[in-house]
Order: structure tokens, then sequence, then C-alpha cells
């Protein structure tokens, strides 16, 4: 889920969720007039203050869900949704990197309440349903590329993972080494990646035969590239890409992660034990595919949402 923003959606007198629209209010007048409860949803640390003052006012015909940890007084939400390298941010070698003074506010003294659930990666839309309509959106385009088909998903340093042109030159590096194995490669940039990073990419890869290279003017072909990608090569510092890139069940492989330090290390370390991701060193056979259970974090989310509403007898349709 990208940006800030509140959401809210309406169970109906019957007992089910109606569709809602974005912003914040009471339910949508249904059913004889009436008005249901409200669902409302939140992401990011600007919408806290209002989300907490929603349930506040109408704890008894609101159920308040906040996305991304609001640090304190995780008590004022019906339910948290957090990364647990976020909520569990001081890992050990954490500890070394963050002041002592910050260390209490920054990590919980103990185990989550039964209102917060944990999350590996960051939520997303690239489910299996989107998935299959960004296959039938992006044949045309994609499916008579010569495969494999690698997919390079290109980020930005960020301040818990900086780099610059070396790792550009890295990731090039590495390319041409698996280039023998690739029917063909995807590159695509975000809009955090530094010029200077683009650049260096562009003119060594620009005329490259086997190469494409997207040049950031819709349509954003990105759910095209994970319906029909074979494999992945993600730069570590975006959590958001890498969620979604093992959301496919494909081979991912990562580059930069010495570059990571405190809770993106331990999110890098997470998936790395659950067999998810491998480093990206260059002499990776791409022909080769390897699988593994496919993060689902939006459906295991979901199921414990319908379960903590379940409990105040109202069902979501």
């Amino acid at each position: 889920m990208r940006g800030r923003y509140l959401a809210r959606a309406c169970f109906t007198p019957g007992g089910e969720l109606g569709s809602g629209g974005f912003g914040a209010g009471r339910g949508d007048q249904r059913g004889g007039g009436r008005e249901g409860p409200t669902l409302v949803v939140a992401c990011g640390w600007d919408t806290i203050s209002y989300s907490s003052s929603i349930r506040h006012l109408a704890s008894d015909n609101a159920f308040v869900i906040q996305i991304q940890h609001p640090r304190s007084r995780l008590d004022r939400f019906d339910l948290v949704v957090t990364p647990r390298h976020d909520y569990y941010a001081l890992t050990a070698s954490g500890q070394q990197e963050i002041p002592r003074l910050f260390r209490r506010w920054i990590t919980p003294q103990e185990p989550p309440g039964r209102n917060v659930v944990l999350t590996v990666g960051a939520l997303h839309q690239a489910d299996s349903a989107v998935l299959r309509l960004a296959a039938i959106a992006w044949h045309d385009e994609l499916a008579p590329l010569p495969k494999p088909l690698l997919v390079v998903n290109i980020g930005g340093p960020t301040r818990n993972c900086k780099y610059g042109v070396d790792l550009a030159r890295q990731l090039i590096t590495s390319l041409y080494n698996v280039l023998d194995s690739c029917g063909s490669v995807k590159i695509s940039f975000s809009r955090r990646t530094p010029q200077k990073v683009s650049d260096v990419i562009l003119k060594e890869f620009a005329e490259h035969p086997k190469i494409y290279i997207w040049d950031g003017e819709e349509p954003n072909p990105h759910m095209g590239h994970l319906a029909w990608a074979d494999a992945f090569v993600v730069t570590a510092d975006s959590i958001s890409m890498l969620s979604e890139a093992c959301s496919t069940g494909k081979p991912v492989y990562v580059i930069g992660t010495e570059h990571c330090k405190w809770k993106f290390s331990a999110f890098h370390k997470t998936l790395r034990e659950r067999g998810v991701v491998r480093p990206f060193t260059g002499l990776e056979d791409i022909s080769n595919s390897w699988s593994y259970p496919p993060l689902n974090d939006a459906i295991e989310v979901a199921t414990r949402v319908r379960e903590v509403i379940a409990e105040r007898g109202w069902t979501v349709g």
C-alpha cells in the first residue's frame, strides 16, 4: 500500500460490509435510511490522529484499522497491521545503531497484543486475481519476448539503505554475467531512483538487443512484469517491490543488502530464512528456476480482520 490515506467502508444493517469510498465518516444511508457501522482503514503517520480520534469518539459505531506501526498506545485502534521488522525494530545488531535514549520508544517492551497483526513485508495489491488480469492486459507486449524473462526493479537509496552509482556498476557487471542464461531482460526505475544511477544503466544498456528499459511513460508495466517475469532482481532498498515479487512464488534475487541497516537488515534476514530470496551475485543461471511458498500477507491480514469483526457480531461480505 502506497501513500497515506483514510478509507472507509460501511457495514449494512444486515451485518455485511458494503462498498465505501475514500475519506472518513459515518456509514452511508442504506436499508430504510438506517446507518450501518463504519470500517475505517488508515495508513501512514499523518493519519494517526484522525483514525484514533474516530475510534475515541465513535467506538461503538466504527472499527478502526491502522496500517504501519503508530509507535505508541496501540490500544487506540481496533487493529494495528505492521511488518514484524517494524514492530521489533531493534534486532541485536540494530541495538548498536540506535541511541539508547530512543530505544524504548522505537521498540516495544512486550509481545504484541491481540489487536496487532504482524506481517512479513508490505501490504500490496498484487494478488493472484490482479496478476491474472495483468497477464491478459500485457500479453501482446510481453508474451512474445524470449524466455526466460528477467525483470530488474531498481529503487533508490533510503536512510536505512544508502548507496549510489557503485551499486549500479555492480548491477551492470552481474547482469552481463547472467545474460547468456536470459532470453530477455526488462529494467524499470522507480520514482526514487537517482538520475545518476539511471544514467549509468541507460548508458550501458540502452542499445543492447536483449535488454528493454521502461521509459517511465504510462502505462506502467509493473503489474505486467510481475505476471510475466520468470525471475526478478530487486534492489534491497524497496520493501514494497520485494514484497510484491515474493508474492509470485518465482525466483527473487536481491542486490545491495550489504548497504542496509537496522530494520531493513531484519527484513532481509527474514526473507532469506524463509527461502524466498537469494543474493544476486552474477553467478546465477536464470534458466534454472526455483520456488517457495509465496508471501500472502494481505490474505492473512484479511482473515484476521474478518475474525475480529465477527467477534463484534458483524460480517464482511
